[in-house]
């Protein structure tokens, strides 16, 4: 089953690529890799959760959703560049930054990540399957928990 009839079947629409805010591309390839740009949070131009996790009333699972909705963000972007959701071959790496210092006694920044690591493996199975780092940062931009960067492997 392909990346496209998968999301379908999951109930899943990707939605459209995030405009930047700043100097930058949302997506670049170089090679037969597509490097993103750190996506947030955003449904409809607004972000899911504001604040920090641990504090602020922010759960890990609130936050692991919202890695999830950066890690689709993230997959529009790269699909944009790819020419199609389908043409993207394997997840190389996940970068998930957590906004988690308001507590430094919070060490779930890995099951914040598995939110977004989750929906990948959902969406391509074993070419989901990838390398992660997650990070715990003092903050983050317009004060969401969560950013993902993502590299994928597209098809020559």
């Amino acid at each position: 089953m392909s990346a496209t009839q998968q999301l379908e079947k999951l109930g899943i629409a990707l939605p459209p690529t995030a405009t930047p805010a700043g100097s930058y591309v949302p997506a670049i390839r170089v090679g037969d890799l597509i490097y993103t740009s750190g996506q947030l949070p955003m449904v409809d131009g607004k972000l899911m959760a504001t604040g920090i996790v641990g504090r602020d009333g922010l759960t890990t699972a609130t936050a692991a959703d919202c890695a999830r909705t950066c890690a689709l963000n993230a997959l529009a972007a790269a699909a944009q560049v790819a020419g199609g959701l389908d043409n993207i071959k394997q997840v190389v790496k996940l970068t998930v930054f957590v906004a988690s210092s308001g507590d430094p006694e919070y060490t779930e920044q890995a099951a914040v990540a598995n939110g977004a690591s989750d929906l990948l493996l959902q969406i391509f199975g074993d070419a989901g399957r990838h390398v992660r780092s997650a990070v715990g940062m003092a903050s983050l931009p317009l004060q969401t928990p969560v950013e993902v960067e993502m590299i994928v492997e597209v098809q020559s």
